[in-house]
């Protein structure tokens, strides 16, 4: 395990990154979220990534505490950043086969293009091209870049180097700390001109040496975005059912990287007679992700054994036959977790649901209520959604 000295990942750290950033999260943040000042320097953005994809913070924790500070009005852009995850994250969970489309293109790709020059050349940050250079180097050295060096690095990926947007997002999945199968896959396809059909993002040499501080100013840019084409992306489902868990009888809980402060979703609605938790090994696409992860079981465990009072046992990747030894030995017949989106893990335990109920044991998936909330309207675009956004803020007692 190699903790990051960027990233420490512990919920401590993650409180105390929110406590010092939200003071700043209204007109510094709008003002300044733009700029990208390189590396390790100082910067209006928030840096909570990593802690919010992995549940160590919330989402819901960090809109709070930045409302306890700042007006809706004040701290609209940043209130909305965070929302935009939340609506990735639904939008995705209604339309589970994009999800499978890109891993299969992905696939493909990935076959014909083995030994492609040019692929190995932009990973490997050798095309000549000011900034996209530096930003391959960074990812893969800090597994980390700045949102707008992201769009900048996508918009080259596609439009200037032409190569296939699923190798492009396959990339940062494979070195990103905060990789995420909805809103990397997405921004990708936005970037692209898919998510929104017929609008992409096109970087240019004005707007990236603008927002670098003329760190970089490339030449050589495409001028002028080209179409991809792909069959309509189909319309939203309703968002899958949940089995229900009796809160009168003794449970068995799942820990997954999906979702890192179980102790605040389920106590006191639950007894937990003991808890089981997974690194996910086979789930996580690069080692700065897994290492970060790795920390953050670590004092995940820690946390929910005090606060639940139980024991815990850990594994790199635990498997069915691992929890159903854990369900009888600590006398249960049901197993809570929390709701895993579209994803490798949800995948794992879809056919971990069917183990254990061949065994006489229910997993019951807990979805957290800020998504029960949000992800019903992420329908369409994120404009649409985003109108909803202070009603739903009302309703929750957070304005």
């Amino acid at each position: 395990m190699k903790p990051s000295p960027r990233f420490p990942a512990t919920r401590e750290d993650a409180l105390d990154r929110l406590d010092h950033f939200a003071p700043h999260a209204a007109h510094a943040y709008a003002t300044g979220r733009n700029t990208d000042f390189g590396p390790d320097q100082p910067g209006a953005v928030s840096r909570l990534s990593p802690y919010v994809r992995y549940r160590l913070i919330t989402e819901e924790e960090v809109v709070a505490a930045v409302l306890d500070r700042h007006s809706l009005a004040a701290a609209e852009k940043y209130v909305q950043e965070v929302l935009w995850r939340t609506y990735w994250k639904g939008w995705l969970e209604m339309r589970p086969s994009v999800w499978t489309r890109f891993r299969a293109g992905r696939d493909r790709w990935r076959d014909s293009w083995t030994d492609h020059a040019g692929l190995a050349d932009a990973e490997g940050g050798r095309t000549g091209i000011d900034g996209f250079d530096h930003w391959a180097r960074e990812l893969v050295d800090t597994g980390y870049l700045h949102n707008h060096a992201r769009m900048w690095f996508a918009s080259i990926w596609i439009f200037t180097l032409r190569l296939p947007w699923e190798l492009g997002a396959d990339f940062f999945l494979r070195h990103l700390i905060d990789a995420d199968a909805a809103s990397n896959t997405l921004s990708w396809r936005w970037v692209a001109g898919l998510q929104t059909a017929g609008k992409s993002y096109l970087a240019t040499r004005e707007n990236i040496a603008r927002f670098t501080n003329g760190r970089f100013a490339p030449d050589g840019l495409a001028t002028q975005a080209f179409d991809l084409s792909e069959e309509p992306a189909p319309p939203a489902l309703p968002l899958p059912p949940v089995e229900r868990f009796d809160p009168a009888q003794p449970a068995l809980l799942l820990v997954t990287h999906e979702d890192m402060t179980p102790e605040n979703q389920l106590a006191p609605s639950a007894r937990i007679a003991g808890a089981v938790m997974s690194g996910g090994n086979n789930n996580l696409w690069g080692a700065k992700a897994q290492d970060f992860v790795d920390s953050a079981l670590s004092d995940t465990a820690a946390r929910v054994g005090f606060q639940m009072g139980c024991d815990v046992a850990t594994y790199p990747h635990i498997t069915s036959e691992q929890v159903i030894a854990s369900a009888h030995f600590a006398g249960v017949r049901q197993v809570l977790t929390a709701y895993a989106p579209v994803g490798p893990m949800a995948d794992d335990l879809a056919q971990m649901g069917k183990d254990l109920k061949a065994a006489g044991i229910t997993l019951c998936p807990v979805r957290r209520q800020w998504d029960e909330d949000f992800w019903p309207h992420a329908t369409r675009g994120f404009f649409p959604f985003k109108e909803q956004i202070p009603a739903i803020l009302q309703k929750r007692r957070m304005l």
